[in-house]
């Protein structure tokens, strides 16, 4: 666990040196507003719920103890003056068991027992035929986001690299790490494939009440002794 108790520091492309370290909840402020800019869209499908709506509710999800919004399942860069300014979420498949009844209580208690509740829901059994959980051999790598005046700076390179792959690498052969990306953003693809992931084919077809703006790729990086080097 020594990797989840040190914070590792690294310069990004333009000498700016960043802390990389868990998630804590008083994050929760900044964290949102990147979670959100991480699927803006799948976000306002989901939820159903204006922008601003939206990221109160993602801060409400990440300040509690559990859950896959939770602050626990995330990782962050943080600048000289104490700035979050990039975030990921690393959700591992043999522990999320409870997290759908878990987003379920949460909309009940954000929403109450109503219909925007109840359609949420469904949109989101919808949402995941195209983003489905990782299985237990599986690590989804989620919410990556950085802040939008220091995109393209390297950080979440250096974020991936400095964070993820040290606690990760140490898993038995065969373990893999999956994202998903918008097929129209292929800015993000590209970064992708240069850490090391690879697109994957669809098993299903996509169904007919997902949006076609919210059109995924899932992207794979198998971990064998040695990968996550290059």
């Amino acid at each position: 666990m020594l990797d989840a108790m040190r914070s590792d520091q690294a310069s990004t492309g333009e000498s700016q040196k960043l802390v990389f370290r868990p998630a804590v909840a008083s994050d929760a402020a900044t964290c949102a507003s990147l979670i959100f800019a991480s699927g803006a869209r799948e976000f306002g499908f989901f939820l159903g719920m204006p922008a601003a709506e939206c990221i109160e509710f993602l801060r409400f999800a990440f300040v509690q103890t559990f859950g896959r919004f939770s602050w626990r399942r995330h990782w962050v860069a943080v600048a000289d003056d104490g700035t979050v300014c990039a975030v990921l979420a690393v959700l591992d498949g043999r522990t999320l068991l409870f997290d759908d009844l878990h987003i379920a209580w949460l909309l009940v208690r954000y929403l109450g027992v109503t219909s925007r509740t109840l359609q949420a829901l469904s949109r989101g059994v919808t949402l995941e035929g195209e983003l489905p959980k990782p299985r237990r051999h599986q690590t989804l790598i989620a919410h990556c986001a950085t802040n939008e005046h220091l995109r393209a700076t390297g950080i979440f390179s250096a974020l991936f690299r400095n964070v993820l792959r040290p606690k990760l690498l140490d898993v038995v052969d065969g373990r893999q790490l999956i994202l998903d990306v918008l097929v129209s953003n292929t800015r993000a693809q590209a970064l992708y494939r240069r850490l090391g992931f690879a697109d994957t084919s669809r098993s299903r077809d996509r169904s007919p009440r997902l949006p076609s703006e919210l059109a995924s790729i899932r992207m794979v990086l198998d971990l064998r002794r040695g990968d996550g080097e290059r």
